[in-house]
């Protein structure tokens, strides 16, 4: 069983940044595709970047292009979210999520392709 852990939340002004963090358990991290995603209060779990098992391809939303960036480290089983210009509707549950990948090019963006979550971790911007 694979464990995801996300660190690195917290409350930040507008404009500020932040880098989450996500280790997953386990000796098969290079063959997962992760991806990290957010959900506000009443709404539905977004995409907010995806990135490849070999890390050269990456996935952003409109939303966050430009202002976040998703890196991972297979030496240390960590995937990244750097996230700049952070903006008032940026505030929610961000949760990573690793899913069993084939290929190594394959970028994944449906929540329903990810087979293990974290508990996620709150992001709130003020503005």
């Amino acid at each position: 069983q694979v464990q995801v852990v996300e660190s690195g939340g917290g409350l930040v002004q507008a404009g500020g940044s932040l880098r989450l963090s996500c280790f997953a358990s386990g000796p098969s991290f290079s063959s997962y595709a992760m991806g990290w995603f957010r959900q506000a209060p009443g709404k539905e779990r977004d995409l907010v970047a995806a990135i490849s098992r070999s890390g050269l391809k990456t996935n952003y939303p409109d939303s966050v292009k430009g202002r976040f960036t998703i890196s991972r480290d297979n030496a240390k089983n960590t995937v990244y979210l750097e996230m700049n210009s952070l903006k008032p509707e940026d505030t929610a549950a961000y949760y990573c999520a690793a899913s069993v990948s084939t290929f190594a090019a394959t970028v994944i963006t449906g929540s329903n392709k990810y087979d293990y979550w974290g508990q996620g971790t709150q992001v709130t911007v003020s503005s």
